[in-house]
């Protein structure tokens, strides 16, 4: 299948990289076990002796700090521990056979004092700061009881100390069953904190490799200007429908642009005149064993006779009645279009629009578009042409005024033309035209935004017809691939008609 091509599974694979890295960080955090874990981190080290160390200058003391010469080469360090697992630790958890559970080291200097401070919330544990549960010093060295922490709770010790110099080695070290001691990255007052948290800059990076990736893919597949469903080479020549002719323009000139050495040439001059000569180019070719290079867009279905033609769904169409803006009439009802057309009503001031005869502008026999109108609106044939120049009769015994025409745009220039005229075209041709308006019919407008919904009578399924299979390879197979299933469906679409390859799109097509 063409979907499934290296630049694709990349894609794809990049999507699911990124998705996949997301929740199993997410399911890891909330669902695996993790170890028990205490945590330490030096939160201050500073000097405030008035010795140099370093480099560095003599503090300035006063009051007591300046009153004690033995404070000299004094240091303060704020030490944090905390319990950074996922389980609380209770007293028994410490393996440690003394009294106490830790052991802080403060490298090169004597602790001269100690001060425990804890949480507001976690006042409970000062009862276990005591000497007979362990707490006490001797030289550089710190004995912590048996604290129970709680997931996320903590306690801080600050320690006055001599000799050695701001910067020594602090290290605790102790035993936690199914746990460990460690060292975490310290935030003191100094540092600039990290804006996110390790997890979370690992899964940033993750996602902007990712979006990177499909980018980067993106950008490729654009400027490599990916071809329609297998681009082929030659002439072809695209016949059939007036009203579907600025879409078959706007789709060979698409085709063309995508697919270098093709030549695409459009010739319409009504559905059922296209259908005609494709079948007439299909018998020629197949004398000889060929296959023609022309197919026909037809509005609605094919007329009967033509069993070689096969027929592939294009997209829902709609039509439009237009008047001339002389009438001042902008919605009709289905029963009054069918008594204008029998020709029981013939002045628009029967519909409350002026004095005007109504002059009936139409398509000739080989329009789809006038089929259509019969077909689903009319509910029966047009009456007989009755004028050469929509305004005056040439039969005299005709009940109503009417013309026909070989094009739409013949009609909607006629119309705008004409006071009192009235026709039917496809919606955008319409709007692009001076001189007229669209009409509703039973309150609804021609729209194909509201054609899944609406229940409006004039439309059609939009067909593109080939003699037989013509061969797989050729232009003519190529193009309405493009037009039913590639990328011509957006050229469809922009011009206003509503794609069969479309969800609403394959029931609507699948139920005309």
């Amino acid at each position: 299948m063409e979907w499934f091509n290296a630049e694709n599974l990349v894609a794809v694979g990049t999507a699911v990289l990124g998705l996949a890295a997301s929740v199993a960080v997410v399911w890891y955090e909330r669902r695996v076990p993790r170890r028990k874990s205490i945590g330490f981190r030096v939160q201050l080290d500073t000097s405030i002796g008035s010795h140099a160390r370093n480099g560095r200058r003599a503090n300035v003391r006063l009051g007591l700090f300046n009153d004690f010469s033995d404070l000299a080469d004094a240091t303060l360090v704020l030490l944090r521990i905390e319990n950074d697992g996922a389980q609380s630790i209770a007293g028994d958890d410490y393996t440690s056979r003394g009294v106490h559970g830790l052991t802080a080291v403060f490298t090169g200097r004597t602790i001269l004092g100690i001060a425990v401070t804890q949480p507001a919330d976690a006042g409970h544990l000062m009862d276990h700061f005591t000497p007979a549960a362990g707490l006490r010093y001797d030289g550089d060295t710190l004995y912590l009881p048996k604290v129970p922490l709680n997931q996320g709770k903590h306690f801080k010790v600050l320690a006055l100390l001599t000799g050695g110099g701001v910067g020594d080695d602090v290290e605790v070290t102790g035993g936690i069953r199914d746990g460990d001691v460690k060292r975490n990255q310290s935030t003191t007052v100094d540092d600039k904190p990290p804006l996110f948290s390790r997890p979370a800059r690992v899964i940033t990076v993750l996602f902007t490799v990712c979006v990177i990736t499909l980018a980067s893919i993106i950008v490729i597949r654009n400027n490599d200007a990916p071809t329609p469903i297998g681009c082929a080479t030659g002439t072809l020549t695209v016949t059939g429908s007036t009203a579907f002719a600025p879409a078959a323009e706007k789709l060979a000139e698409s085709y063309e642009t995508a697919c270098p050495g093709s030549d695409v040439t459009v010739e319409t001059h009504g559905s059922t005149a296209g259908i005609r000569a494709l079948d007439a180019a299909g018998a020629k070719a197949a004398s000889s064993g060929g296959s023609p290079s022309v197919i026909a867009f037809s509005d609605g279905p094919k007329p009967n006779g033509y069993a070689e033609l096969r027929e592939n769904p294009v997209a829902v169409s709609v039509f439009t009645l237009v008047v001339n803006d002389r009438v001042a009439v902008r919605d009709l009802s289905l029963a009054e279009v069918r008594r204008i057309y029998q020709g029981e009503i013939r002045n628009w001031e029967v519909v409350g629009g002026p004095d005007l005869p109504i002059l009936l502008v139409s398509r000739d026999a080989n329009s789809g578009t006038r089929e259509v109108f019969q077909r689903q609106v009319l509910k029966r044939n047009e009456p007989a042409n009755s004028s050469r120049d929509c305004r005056t009769k040439d039969d005299s015994d005709a009940t109503v005024i009417r013309c026909e025409l070989d094009s739409t745009a013949q009609v909607l220039s006629t119309v705008a033309r004409l006071s009192g005229a009235i026709g039917y075209s496809e919606p955008r041709s319409a709007s692009a035209t001076k001189g007229l308006h669209a009409l509703r019919i039973d309150g609804q407008a021609a729209s194909i935004e509201t054609v899944d919904t609406s229940g409006y009578p004039y439309r059609e399924i939009e067909y593109a017809y080939t003699y037989g299979r013509p061969p797989a390879d050729s232009l003519a197979v190529s193009f309405v691939n493009y037009v039913t299933r590639g990328a011509g469906q957006d050229v469809v679409r922009d011009q206003g008609h509503f794609p069969c390859l479309s969800p609403e799109g394959l029931r609507l097509c699948a139920a005309q």
